[in-house]
C-alpha cells in the first residue's frame, strides 16, 4: 500500500476523532518487531508502519486482502492513545511502579483505553475483525497480568 492510499483511508478516522495529531507513515518498524503503529506523546504524533500492517493482516487473517481494514483498526487504536485524557497520568504511574503486577495492570489499562476509543470511530469495520485485532493486541498484556496473579 502506498502512502497516498493510506492517507485517504485514515483521513475519515482523523476527522471523526477530532485529533490534531501529526500523522507519519513509514514502511517498516525499526528493530525487527512487527509493530503496526505507535503514538509518541512528546510530539503528539502517530506513526503507522504500512508493511508491518500488511504482515499483520496476513498473519492474523490469512490474507493481505484485509490490509485496509487492519490499517483502519491500528490507526484508530493509535488515535485512541492520542486522545486519551488519562494517558499522561497513567504513563507517569507506569514510570513509578513499585511492582511488576501494578506495571502490568497500568499497561493493560492504557491499551484498553485506546481500544475503547477506537471502537467509537470505527462504525464501518466489521465487529469480528475488530474483536480479533483487539484480542491479539491485548493477549500479551492480559497474560502478563494473569501471570502476576498465579
Amino acid at each position: 500500500m502506498n502512502k497516498t492510499a493510506a492517507r485517504q483511508i485514515i483521513k475519515p478516522l482523523l476527522e471523526r476523532s477530532g485529533s490534531t495529531v501529526k500523522l507519519k507513515l513509514k514502511s517498516r518498524f525499526p528493530g525487527g518487531r512487527n509493530v503496526g503503529g505507535k503514538y509518541t506523546m512528546n510530539d503528539h504524533s502517530v506513526t503507522l508502519y504500512l508493511e508491518e500492517i500488511r504482515i499483520q493482516a496476513v498473519n492474523i487473517f490469512g490474507s493481505a486482502e484485509y490490509t485496509d481494514e487492519v490499517l483502519k483498526i491500528i490507526a484508530a487504536h493509535e488515535l485512541g492513545h492520542a486522545q486519551d485524557p488519562e494517558l499522561e497520568l497513567l504513563s507517569e504511574r507506569l514510570d513509578e511502579c513499585p511492582s511488576d503486577r501494578e506495571f502490568n495492570l497500568i499497561a493493560l489499562q492504557i491499551e484498553e483505553n485506546a481500544w475503547n476509543f477506537a471502537r467509537t470511530i470505527l462504525p464501518e469495520v466489521e465487529s469480528g475483525l475488530l474483536d480479533t485485532m483487539i484480542y491479539f493486541s491485548l493477549k500479551a498484556y492480559r497474560d502478563a497480568v494473569a501471570e502476576g496473579i498465579a
